[in-house]
């Protein structure tokens, strides 16, 4: 089965419909990942096959729970998840930061050869970026423990926002070590189509935020 065809299941799998345009985009980004990664050391996967389902699919496996317009990918790396939730969502604005300058050289060139209109790299710390407006979704894909996270991110937080941490197993110590500035709101079970590893997305909101979310 080629490479489309296989993208084509996992988004059924995923219940995402994306425009073909967007889909050779997606295809092109690996294609790209899997050229610089035997130069650069961008992911210990280097099989494009394989990473399909572990960065592609497991990326874009979050997309129901992104709330916009600024989405901020902290230690984005190789442009996961940030580069393919930016091609899925040309309606909000993506900011991905990383301290790793070698992976944002790659992010930045994928961004223009991919042109990619809905995101920007800074190169900083979480701890240490000040953007000039808050964000309604902050995300890491296995940054860092939770508590940590939330230590670096909490000020990039919108009051109405979430903060969303991709892990594998369930984090329950993670979770119980959550401050009282913030709560959990949900822990979702993904089933990304193709791995058979377990994926959790924690959901975590302000504690003092919008009501409404509740």
């Amino acid at each position: 089965m080629s490479l489309e065809k296989k993208l084509q299941q996992g988004l059924r799998g995923l219940h995402v419909e994306l425009h073909a345009d967007v889909r050779a985009k997606l295809l092109q980004f690996l294609a790209l990942l899997e050229r610089w990664n035997r130069a650069y050391n961008l992911t210990a996967v280097r099989d494009i096959e394989e990473m399909l389902p572990r960065h592609l699919l497991d990326s874009l496996s979050v997309l129901p729970y992104l709330r916009g317009p600024r989405v901020l990918d902290v230690g984005t790396g190789a442009g996961l998840p940030g580069i393919p939730l930016a091609l899925a969502r040309p309606d909000c604005e993506f900011i991905l930061i990383d301290r790793n300058a070698k992976k944002l050289r790659f992010v930045r060139q994928a961004i223009h050869e991919l042109g990619v209109k809905n995101a920007d790299t800074v190169h900083t710390a979480a701890e240490q970026f000040q953007p000039p407006l808050p964000f309604q979704t902050v995300i890491a894909r296995a940054l860092t423990a939770i508590p940590d996270m939330l230590n670096g991110c909490r000020h990039l937080c919108a009051a109405d926002g979430a903060i969303l941490a991709m892990k594998g197993v369930y984090p329950e110590t993670e979770i119980a070590a959550v401050d009282a500035g913030f709560r959990v709101r949900d822990v979702v079970r993904l089933t990304v189509p193709g791995l058979e590893a377990a994926r959790h997305l924690v959901i975590l909101e302000p504690a003092g935020g919008n009501e409404q979310h509740k």
